[in-house]
């Protein structure tokens, strides 16, 4: 054979090698990304939507991760790749040992005391030897293959971006595919069974290229060592946009938008700067990295402050600005990357840096900031991953930064107000600074951090008080109406929760979807005339306390409220008197996931149950499914009568909720409440909503109001093991082309 073939041949066997490795490394992060969400959606029924649940998730898979990584750098201090395979191998066939996936039941029920201790231990036993070993299957297969391939190992690092486009992908498939097509429990079996072919496949892999291995301890010996101040610089780096990731999404499910799977998109961004950041074989930050994030975070800086702005362009800045920033991060840290025998260490820092700057914003931000300010704080900072000179200021650029510096001081004060467009002016002056002294970076990031502390300062004037909890940012502000005075407005994130007339003569008047004529307020209307003697009523979903007016002298009220920050506003008097000054009768409020609440109720204690819990985009689907409402049922009286309210922005329910009534037997009657164009939502706002009762009988005393309708079931009813938003969510978006 001559040598021109034996060459080719050669890289052939190189370019297959790295298929299967690639291939190897796409499997196992789509494994992970798949697991995750599958996993958290089996604690639902158990522990309820409560944010801490998704907390002590989100820090589980965090520190799996890590641990994964940890025990992969470990692993380098034996010499041998060869048993390294073996050793890794033995790993993953015993983590299987915990398969077929499954919640474990070893901690018996979850305590009120300590879930989130529950919770963890309960992950731990559930997922976290599989978790970790395939987190640490990554980074392994690129060491390897780093040492299969001598001085053609630099590539290795693109092995990372197979591993992130398998992540991605996971991730958009899971909402839009796996969830729609197949239930938990199904889920949970596939999972399984493509685990152990992974593990099989690995297992061939590495027996197949271990032969060509190189000696691992000769080539570490020849690296250059890792100093302190890199390994710091890697994790600033790593912990920045993770923080940044946690941030933004914040900002646009809270401030902007109330749109379903949005916070996909941002993690989908994080995802893509990584694939173009280790995929590109170009050193150092690339132009269009920098020049995206020089324009775009001081308008989105701007932007923070403009609470006209049209929320598109709003999500638009700040989508552009996180992805800028984000992708000058991940160039930094990819042409930072140590030589291939230092590979599985710096992938150690990547992850624990990641590991913070996700558990800052999870645990740490809500309890040291009002708002979403981590989120501007992590744009500025990025800042400082852009190239710069690091020779000192030159004078006129110190006198630039001082005029920069000198415009924006006035907006920092919060008593100081202008027009709108002399503030708008007056912070452009940083701003262009800002593009005048791109190459300094410290200089840089002090002007946009007073660009960012003048945006929130003035931002803060919208609204008349503010408060931040775990499940997010709750907002008062006060309203005109024509004819009908001022009504202070319960705003949660995006989610109108309520209204009340500040005119004491009005103080008690229902609003928004309680007025009288809507939907909610017939049914009221409605039992209670039915049963003068009085009603025992349960609520779901306090928000401003507003249901709480229609009880009467003889009538009993429970409201269920996940939220200790909305109970602690919707009762005190300041701020609303529906519950402590309107309400006739005796109303309790209960802290708590309804679903779990509901369960210590007796049956057969309400005459009237509501569920207004769907309103906002992150819709609590458990709350939602065949198993809950035979929950609700078994809580009615036998002519009492289950009332969802369903009004959405983004999602059709009453489909899904019609098909989960007929298949528990019951009877359902849809309606939809219409106002006038120039009606005030604060005031009486439009909606849809379904009553719903064992007896058809029951519901007869609803055929005279004209917006009431029998249901026909359409589509599949949801379940603890099957729901389908994304289903929902297409519903919503046909009928407004139809």
């Amino acid at each position: 054979m001559s040598s021109l073939a034996l060459a080719a041949n050669g890289r052939t066997r190189a370019f297959a090698g790295a298929g299967a490795y690639g291939l190897a490394v796409f499997c196992a992060a789509a494994l992970v990304f798949t697991v995750e969400p599958l996993v958290g959606k089996l604690t639902l029924p158990v522990l309820g939507g409560s944010p801490a649940v998704w907390n002590t998730s989100l820090a589980f898979f965090q520190l799996g991760l890590l641990a994964g990584y940890a025990y992969a750098h470990l692993l380098q201090k034996l010499t041998s790749v060869g048993r390294q395979a073996i050793v890794h191998i033995a790993v993953l066939a015993l983590a299987g040992l915990s398969l077929p996936l499954q919640l474990s039941t070893a901690f018996g029920p979850p305590s009120d005391e300590a879930p989130t201790i529950w919770l963890a231990g309960t992950l731990f036993l559930t997922l976290g030897a599989p978790f970790a070993a395939l987190s640490a299957t990554a980074p392994l297969l690129q060491a390897w293959f780093a040492k299969t391939r001598g001085e053609d190992a630099r590539g290795v690092y693109g092995l990372y971006a197979a591993s992130n486009l398998g992540s991605l992908l996971a991730l958009a498939a899971y909402p839009s595919l796996v969830e729609p097509l197949m239930g938990l429990t199904r889920q949970a079996q596939v999972w399984s069974v493509a685990y152990l072919v992974f593990v099989a496949g690995t297992a061939v892999l590495a027996a197949t290229m271990a032969r060509g291995a190189s000696n691992a301890a000769a080539e570490a010996a020849a690296a250059p060592p890792i100093t302190g101040r890199q390994r710091l610089i890697w994790l600033g780096l790593a912990a920045a946009p993770a923080s940044l990731l946690s941030g933004v999404t914040a900002e646009i499910t809270s401030d902007i938008a109330s749109v379903p799977f949005l916070w996909v998109i941002p993690l989908e961004l994080y995802l893509l700067s990584f694939i173009l950041a280790f995929g590109s074989k170009r050193e150092g930050v690339r132009p269009w990295a920098l020049g995206t994030q020089l324009v775009f975070t001081p308008l989105a800086l701007l932007a923070m402050s403009k609470a006209d702005m049209p929320w598109t362009e709003q999500l638009t800045l700040q989508l552009l600005a996180f992805f800028g920033a984000a992708a000058v991060c991940a160039q930094a840290l990819s042409a930072s990357r140590p030589a291939p025998a230092r590979l599985t260490e710096f992938y150690f820092w990547l992850a624990l840096g990641g590991a913070i700057g996700g558990s800052f914003n999870a645990f740490l931000a809500p309890l040291l900031f009002p708002e979403v300010w981590e989120y501007p704080a992590a744009l500025v900072l990025c800042m400082l991953a852009r190239p710069s000179t690091g020779a000192p200021l030159e004078q006129r650029e110190k006198v630039w930064m001082a005029a920069g510096l000198f415009w924006i001081a006035p907006l920092l004060i919060p008593v100081f107000t202008m027009p709108d467009m002399l503030a708008a002016a007056m912070r452009l002056t940083p701003a262009a600074v800002a593009l005048m002294l791109r190459r300094r970076s410290v200089a840089v990031c002090i002007l946009l951090a007073a660009l960012a502390a003048s945006a929130e300062t003035q931002a803060w004037g919208r609204y008349t008080h503010h408060w931040r909890s775990f499940f997010g940012v709750l907002h008062l502000h006060e309203v005109e109406t024509k004819g009908l005075g001022k009504l202070t407005v319960m705003v949660h994130g995006t989610t109108l929760h309520g209204a009340q007339y500040l005119d004491p003569a009005r103080r008690c008047d229902p609003t928004t979807y309680y007025s009288p004529a809507t939907l909610i307020g017939q049914v009221y209307a409605t039992e209670q005339k039915r049963a003068p003697q009085g009603l025992s009523i349960g609520a779901v979903g306090l928000g401003a306390g507003t249901v709480a007016t229609f009880v009467r002298p003889v009538d009993k009220m429970t409201l269920f409220e996940i939220d200790p920050l909305v109970i602690r506003v919707a009762t005190d008097p300041r701020y609303f008197s529906f519950v402590r000054g309107c309400a006739k009768g005796p109303v309790d409020v209960v802290l708590g996931d309804a679903r779990l609440s509901l369960s210590k109720i007796p049956k057969a204690s309400y005459d009237l149950l509501m569920i207004d819990a769907f309103s906002s985009d992150s819709v609590p689907t458990h709350l939602l499914t065949q198993e809950a409402m035979a929950l609700y049922l078994d809580r009615l009286k036998p002519d009492g009568v289950l009332l969802l309210h369903l009004s959405n922005r983004n999602l059709v329910l009453a489909g899904p909720a019609a098909a989960t009534a007929h298949a528990l037997g019951a009877t359902a009657r849809v309606g939809w409440h219409w106002t006038l164009p120039q009606a005030s939502p604060y005031t009486e706002a439009a909606g849809e909503a379904m009553v719903i009762a064992r007896e058809a009988e029951t519901l007869d005393r609803y055929k005279t109001l004209g917006e009431w309708e029998l249901t026909q079931p359409k589509g599949r009813p949801w379940t603890d093991d099957r729901t389908n938003v994304w289903g929902a969510m297409l519903a919503h978006i046909k009928g407004l082309g139809a």
